[in-house]
């Protein structure tokens, strides 16, 4: 279909490659399990469509100067971690302010809006240039040498690819809301989960800091 080949094997590696833990699925978790299952649909939806934006980005050839310029690689990926390591740090410093408020007050501080939430999980991705490359080195793979349009078999792959990817993105908002309802974490416990995942962040925005184009 569309000159792509090996289409249930495209299938089945994009899932097992969703499963893998990264800052898209953390961002996810964390923000079902503070503010519910919607919130968490929230980032996801934003993870989506920044999914969306590597993918015409690719298909029009955008991405490519991402996979053979240094420089460009380089710009991308200093923002990329610049905000993943601002909103771990974000986290951090919430938990050290609401320490000292009431549980109110450290509840409401904590809780962002849907629409912010949406943008972190779209700024999340869209600043990740290693999902640009990934796409690049990933689906080309599964178009056949002989398709009359590689363009339009490169989206309709991706687009699978991100269906797929929000299907696994929504489950884990719905199993890390019901998961926090059923522990009732208290507030201890919760302040050390969420310096836990700031740390998280810091190392992911590190660790993107530190990544080559490969």
């Amino acid at each position: 279909m569309f000159g792509t080949q090996d289409l249930t094997l495209f299938v089945i590696s994009g899932l097992l490659l969703n499963l893998a833990p990264g800052p898209d699925s953390l961002l996810i978790m964390t923000r079902a399990a503070s503010q519910g299952w919607r919130a968490g649909s929230a980032a996801a939806l934003g993870i989506g469509s920044g999914t969306f934006v590597h993918i015409f980005a690719a298909a029009l050839g955008l991405s490519a100067v991402l996979a053979t310029s240094a420089t460009a690689f380089l710009i991308v990926k200093l923002i990329g971690a610049a905000y993943l390591l601002y909103v771990g740090l974000g986290l951090l410093l919430s938990q050290q302010k609401s320490a000292k408020d009431t549980e109110l007050d450290a509840t409401l501080a904590t809780r962002l809006s849907y629409r912010k939430i949406f943008l972190q999980g779209f700024l999340t991705n869209l600043l990740n240039p290693k999902v640009a490359v990934f796409f690049l080195a990933f689906v080309p793979q599964f178009i056949a040498a002989s398709a009359p349009d590689k363009a339009l078999a490169f989206i309709f792959l991706s687009c699978i690819f991100n269906f797929n990817g929000m299907l696994w993105c929504h489950f884990l908002a719905l199993t890390s809301a019901y998961a926090s309802q059923k522990l009732r974490v208290n507030r201890g416990l919760t302040s050390l989960l969420n310096r836990l995942i700031g740390l998280m962040f810091v190392s992911f925005g590190i660790k993107l800091a530190l990544a080559n184009r490969s």
